[in-house]
């Protein structure tokens, strides 16, 4: 049997680890790890690393057995700093535990004394004190007591069956995903809001945890309305401050009533949670005693209404329904000592005489009255089976009552009970949803809970079963027992003012009335003290940042600023003064929240991430989509105009915290779907080549970068935003010359720094940094493997190598060249921005001027499409487009210049056309004196590369005669090396050959100095340049006013012998231009449009006599020809 020694590890007393999917882990950090075994063989040498201080398995002074185990993980002692033991980290997650910001903690911190002497209590609640209780306590509110009879009136039995059915299912699948998200992990203190920022990410976080924080606090304001009404309808209604003069202000007066009472109850019930949370929390039982003895004496009443209804006689005129709080006896007249006397009614509807004064209504029916509570065995079920909506202002009448229709006087209509509202079955939706909310509340306690994974899921859902159950049940029973009249009247005016729900309880009305206040002013307090935490919770993740005031408050923790913001916020709510009001506004925040819940299991568990392990395994996406799809079209049959508020509210704080950059990462959801969809859009694009519809320039900007890091022309990165105005594909790369594992560190910095300019100038793109031992190598592998699939660049734009003339070493020029002839390899359009930092910054604007095209030849149509795209730019939008080729002498340049204008006709771009007509002239002198200056030149260079040679091989002969090794640096190019020393080879010294070398380079200066005056331009050379310098001529005439001048960059010889010449040309070519576009375009075509082919065959006839590109491939022109002969 294998035998194991468990080590004790010192417990560190520390607060702010990072956590991952709730679990703690160490910190090993220099300083704050320092426990450690006195006999640990493995220690510290202060540079990170460790080492033994005992190198032999016998030493006598090691006695105990951790040290080997120390020494059996001598393989991994250098790392034990970032990677520790099994045994420190089961230790750690053994002694975890979930702090909460709960009610609990901060009831601890109220009290110095309490504090110091005690430690926090180890989480002990079960599943029944822990999640199934508060799940009660939180779903049965106000609404079932005030208006779920309103409600069955209202809608029969069978359609408000239907609602609280729908309500009901729509909670039990928010809380199976519920179970999923919270048995994923632990789940602290913020509930839903944890649950939904952890799963869709910071920003859908935020909005929707703003949103139910809303929800809550107007639940608070609900609530609190809510006992109020009790107070002034039931308990006090003599406390009323506004009274009615004329019936019609019966309803202006009780708002108002409710506006003053509800304010100073809010004042109230703020000040209790502020002075202390241990009371609310003390009173929390006592609420949900209130609760479920008023529950218990409800169905005592129906059983006992069986045998025995209770006596709630309702007055009736004709088959209308009489306020029987007005008048006392329920008949016209009655018998007083053998006389007829007329009653209080009479005297309501009559005034002087018996019969010519009184309402002809009341006249023409009789008075009587009816069982307001028939039973349960009455049979009444099956007049309440069916809906009776009303518009406000209609009548209570009783459809089975016989009644003479006459017309009545309006000073009577305070008699008779009326509806005050109008009803419809979307809006009762709105007003009962409340009723189901409240599922939350066990997944807030979970820091409080043993099992937290086992009990959340329990006792939720066995809540939500019960209080289904009952509202269900109870649907059935009001329906069956109480009277039709009686159940739509919503105040209780038709049983002397009392609570409809009350009458059928037993022993007393009053035993619903006290403990209907009382849980309604429980609740209220319970939101009023769980909105602030909400709102601090979101604060202190720092997601929304106006809002981070909010997460400061008094030293125990308590929320003082956040309570006084819901207390403000509740203050609007009780201004609204109506409970049928408030009520479909917290339906659409609650709503919402459980919409987002659902979506957040739907979309982990479609997912299939490999965190997604819940340990409630009674769930499938399916359930969390109906329960969604049911949450989102609830929203809108309660009120679609609340949903849309509702929608917008959550959609600009998404925008506001996704615009501010939330700086949370908590692998979320959203961040997989957005992965998931980005692989499907590749694999779309992988499936064929991109159309020419569809082609724009997906830019690869190449940066240089100094020696500090910064960046050398970050105006490449203000044309690139110009260009691309958010649109398409950006990468902006650049090259650190050295060796990865050495330069990892600089190349993290220069990455940041890029980014950095990148936001700056508002350039949506990626950013990628190579570090290569040789420059020209790492610009190659940097251009052949950016981008992924079909989003790979097909534009690279670099810039021009300034002071290459002065500068002595070739590399200048030669990786520009290098880069030219590796974008034409990889078929890459390339543009090089020439004097760029003239070029405008994005806060400039160009009010006029021309962005002027020289259509030297044909690319693809690149030159067309740049202006384009440029003019798409605040930047330049004002500018026009000019566009200009040229014309033999042989050609009909008029012909030419109409052909021109119906090709940008087809291409749907408005431009000016000019013809140039260049007439042969022979060579100057000034060309021939250029050419020749730029042939000395390059030979001097030369020669100066060589003499550089000769002082290397006299270093070389030195160094190998003391038998020393020539230092070689790892940075610099080998091809580069060669081409700067040619003649540099490996040879073995002798004394011959060190003399033949010395006179070499003594004779080698005059003779290439002959050389030099002697020398004669190659006629090729010539014509290049003859041909550069009539084209500046040409370009600087037309175009030395425009803004931006565009034209064809000639590709380099394929001899590179002739890269310096090459340069010249350019250089020529663009003399005088103050910002200068070279373009160099693909073959593929890039512009959508059909053109004649004669056109196009007359151009490519005049392209072909410019020398200039006589190194251009023929290719250039025989893909164009076969391309005209297709169309």
């Amino acid at each position: 049997m294998h035998q194991f020694t468990v080590v004790p590890v010192e417990e560190q007393h520390t607060s702010d680890y990072d956590s991952l999917e709730g679990l703690t882990w160490v910190d090993y950090r220099e300083g704050r790890y320092c426990s450690r075994d006195p006999n640990d063989t493995v220690s510290s040498d202060g540079h990170g690393y460790h080492k033994e201080d005992s190198p032999f398995l016998n030493n006598a002074d090691s006695s105990k057995g951790n040290e080997y185990y120390d020494r059996n993980l001598a393989l991994f002692e250098e790392e034990l700093d970032i990677r520790p033991k099994v045994s420190s980290l089961l230790s750690r997650l053994a002694n975890y535990t979930n702090i909460t910001q709960g009610a609990k903690e901060h009831e601890e911190a109220e009290s110095a004394e309490i504090s110091k002497k005690k430690t926090p209590k180890s989480p002990s609640m079960g599943t029944l004190m822990g999640v199934y209780l508060p799940c009660l306590q939180n779903i049965f509110g106000v609404i079932l007591f005030l208006r779920l009879t309103w409600l069955v009136g209202i809608a029969g039995v069978l359609q408000s069956f239907c609602i609280v059915f729908m309500c009901c299912c729509c909670t039990m699948l928010t809380a199976i995903s519920m179970s999923a998200i919270a048995t994923n992990g632990v789940v602290p203190a913020g509930g839903s809001y944890f649950m939904i920022s952890r799963s869709l990410g910071p920003e859908f976080g935020g909005a929707v945890g703003l949103c139910f924080y809303l929800g809550t606090t107007f639940a608070g304001a609900m609530y609190i309305l809510g006992a109020i009404e009790i107070l002034l309808a039931y308990i006090v209604p003599k406390a009323a401050i506004f009274k009615p003069i004329e019936p019609h202000e019966e309803t202006t007066a009780m708002l108002n009533n409710m506006r003053i009472y509800g304010t100073m109850f809010l004042t109230l019930m703020c000040l209790v949670v502020f002075i202390g949370v241990k009371y609310v929390n003390k009173f929390a039982s006592l609420f949900l005693g209130c609760v479920i003895i008023s529950i218990f004496s409800i169905y005592v009443g129906v059983i006992k209404s069986a045998v025995q209804p209770p006596e709630f006689k309702i007055c009736m005129l004709g088959n209308r329904t009489l306020s029987r709080n007005l008048f006392d006896v329920c008949a016209k007249t009655t018998i007083e000592n053998n006389t007829i006397v007329t009653t209080k009614l009479w005297d309501m509807f009559c005034t002087k005489n018996i019969t010519e004064s009184c309402d002809e209504y009341f006249v023409q029916n009789n008075v009587t009255e009816i069982q307001g509570i028939p039973g349960v065995a009455s049979g009444t079920i099956k007049e309440n089976l069916w809906s009776s909506y009303m518009t406000k202002g209609e009548m209570l009448e009783k459809k089975s009552l016989p009644s003479v229709e006459a017309p009545g006087s309006r000073k009577n209509l305070a008699v008779y009970v009326y509806a005050d509202i109008t009803t419809t079955f979307t809006m009762l939706v709105g007003i009962f949803f409340p009723s189901v909310t409240g599922i939350m509340a066990g997944s807030n306690r979970s820091g409080d809970l043993k099992d937290a994974q086992k009990s959340i899921p329990v006792g939720t859902i066995l809540a939500i079963a019960t209080t289904s159950l009952i509202y269900l049940s109870s649907v059935i029973l009001f329906g069956a027992c109480i009277e039709d009249v009686v159940l739509r009247d919503k105040y209780g005016d038709a049983v002397m003012k009392n609570l409809v729900i009350g009458t059928l309880a037993w022993p007393s009305p009053w035993v619903i009335v006290i403990g209907s206040f009382f849980s309604t002013c429980g609740a209220g307090l319970q939101s009023l003290t769980g909105a602030p935490r909400l709102l601090q919770a979101i604060a202190k993740d720092n997601i929304v940042p106006f809002l981070r005031v909010f997460g400061n408050g008094k030293v125990n923790g308590e929320p003082t600023w956040a309570l006084l913001l819901t207390a403000i916020i509740a203050e609007f709510g009780i201004l609204i003064a109506s409970l049928d009001m408030v009520a479909p506004i917290l339906s659409m925040f609650f709503l919402m929240c459980y919409l987002f819940v659902n979506l957040a299991c739907a979309v982990q568990t479609l997912l299939r991430t490999p965190n997604w392990r819940p340990r409630f395994k009674y769930y499938h996406w399916s359930l969390s989509f109906i329960g969604m799809s049911m949450c989102l079209a609830l929203m809108f049959i309660s009120s679609w105009y609340y949903a849309l508020v509702a929608t917008v509210i959550a959609g600009m704080i998404y925008k506001y915290i996704e615009y501010q950059g939330a700086e949370k990462e908590w692998g979320d959801g959203i961040r997989g779907l957005s992965l998931s969809a980005a692989r499907y859009a590749l694999l779309r694009l992988e499936e064929g080549p991109p159309h020419t519809k569809n082609w724009r320039p997906q830019l690869l900007v190449m940066l240089k970068l100094d020696e500090d890091l910064h960046v050398k022309h970050p105006r490449l990165l203000t044309f690139a935003s110009q260009l691309k105005a958010g649109k398409g594909l950006t990468i902006v790369g650049s090259i650190i010359q050295g060796n990865f594992l050495e330069n990892y560190g600089e190349a993290q910095a220069a990455e940041q720094t890029i980014k950095n300019l990148m936001t700056i100038e508002k350039v949506k793109g990626f950013c990628q940094v190579v570090v290569s031992s040789k420059v020209r190598e790492g610009i190659a592998h940097l251009i052949q493997s950016c981008g992924l699939g079909g989003m790979k660049h097909n534009t690279v734009v670099m810039g021009w190598p300034y002071g290459w003339r002065q500068s002595e070493d070739p590399r200048a020029w030669k990786t520009f060249i290098d880069t030219v002839r590796v974008t034409t390899a990889g078929h890459l359009a390339l543009l090089v921005p020439k004097n760029v930092s003239f070029y405008p910054s994005n806060l400039e604007r160009f009010t006029e001027g021309h962005i002027d095209v020289w259509w030297i030849v044909h690319d693809g149509g690149m030159l067309m499409l740049l202006p384009f795209l440029l003019r798409q730019h605040k930047v330049w939008k004002k500018c026009k487009m000019r566009i200009f080729t040229v014309a033999q002498m042989d050609d009909n340049s008029i012909q030419m210049k109409k052909d021109l204008a119906t090709f940008l006709y087809h291409l749907r771009i408005e431009a000016e056309v000019e013809v140039v007509e260049m007439h042969s002239s022979d060579i100057s002198a000034y060309t021939y004196e250029r050419t020749l200056m730029m042939e000395q030149r390059s030979q001097m260079l030369r020669q100066m590369r060589l003499s550089k040679t000769e002082r290397e091989r006299e270093a070389q002969l030195i160094k190998d005669r003391n038998s020393l090794i020539h230092p070689t640096n790892v940075y610099v190019d080998e091809e580069e090396m060669m081409y700067m020393y040619p003649d540099k080879i490996q040879m073995t010294w002798t004394k011959e050959k060190c003399e033949s070398e010395r006179n070499r380079g003594r004779t080698s200066t005059p003779n290439s100095f002959r050389e030099l005056i002697s020398i004669k331009p190659d006629q090729s050379n010539v014509r290049r340049m003859h041909t550069a310098v009539k084209l500046n001529e040409v370009i600087v005439n037309k175009s030395h006013d425009s803004k931006l001048v565009l034209l064809n960059m000639p590709g380099p010889p394929k001899n590179q012998d002739g890269d310096e010449n090459y340069m010249e040309f350019l250089e020529v070519l663009t003399e005088g231009l103050e910002r200068v576009l070279l373009v160099r375009g693909v073959l593929s075509k890039v512009e959508s449009a059909v053109f004649p082919c004669r056109n196009e065959l007359k151009i490519i006839r005049i392209i072909i006599w410019w020398n200039l590109f006589e190194w251009e491939d023929c290719a250039h022109v025989q893909s164009l020809m076969l391309a005209c002969q297709w169309w």
